[in-house]
């Protein structure tokens, strides 16, 4: 696999950091019921590589990745985790050719040109900007698409739900990272917000999925069902664009 090909399941990756290897599998099932295949587990707490382990044996319809890989050793761990790519906060030639030996797609992170043009040199054509908001955002993208036509990016940090859709609008953005779809607090609740922001179909199977996975976890059916109604009616009234937030107040009245 390519990395390139990520984007073809949809437009977010959601970056997920998780901290007790129990959340796994229900926020992995709750992302894949809502239509998110794609997911992006960052090495950032101690139990990350079990946490991959788990959705990689127990949710095989995930296309389950490692997160910020600094070292070689992070890529070897991480494909023996069960990682099926690879993404790094920034580029090193030694992680580039270890992720190669070991047949482990890697999407390497940049920051400006120079990095840019390292990365390419090593036959990564599909790259990730990061911090992407904090190094220049969406006009750096737009600058890049001349000297860099034929490069692709997956911008992540500092994206939002709001501005997303801007950077999809792109045509050199196929797909953008975001944390947005499951915050760590919820998780932390056991509670995964699942959000998409293309069409009324996305929007629908991330409400059922949510839905699901609270009626597992904390919401009765006549709950669910009134969850379910406004958050689609708002969804319908308003366009497919509503704002994490308030979608957070509808969740937060019925919960509490």
């Amino acid at each position: 696999m390519k990395t390139i090909e990520l984007a073809k399941f949809g437009p977010v990756i959601p970056v997920i950091v998780i901290d007790r290897v129990e959340d796994a599998v229900p926020v992995a099932s709750s992302l894949i019921e809502g239509g998110i295949k794609v997911l992006e587990v960052t090495l950032r707490s101690n139990c990350a590589l079990q946490v991959i382990e788990e959705i990689a044996k127990k949710v095989p319809e995930a296309i389950i990745g490692a997160g910020t890989i600094r070292t070689q050793a992070d890529c070897t761990n991480a494909k023996l985790a069960g990682s099926q790519f690879a993404v790094s906060p920034g580029y090193t030639r030694d992680i580039g050719q270890t992720c190669k030996d070991i047949d482990l797609p890697l999407l390497p992170g940049v920051s400006t040109g120079t990095e840019v043009m390292k990365a390419n040199a090593d036959g990564f054509s599909f790259l990730k900007l990061f911090p992407a908001v904090a190094v220049g955002g969406i006009n750096l993208l737009k600058g890049f698409s001349g000297p860099f036509a034929d490069i692709s990016f997956c911008p992540t940090g500092g994206i939002t739900i709001q501005t997303a859709k801007d950077f999809l609008s792109l045509p050199n953005v196929p797909v953008c990272g975001g944390t947005w779809l499951t915050p760590k607090d919820l998780i932390q609740n056991k509670r995964a917000i699942c959000v998409m922001v293309e069409t009324d179909k996305e929007w629908v199977q991330a409400t059922v999925a949510l839905c699901q996975f609270l009626m597992k976890e904390h919401v009765d059916l006549f709950q669910l069902d009134e969850l379910r109604y406004r958050f689609l009616a708002r969804a319908k009234n308003e366009g497919v664009q509503v704002p994490l937030e308030d979608f957070l107040v509808i969740v937060g009245q019925i919960l509490t």
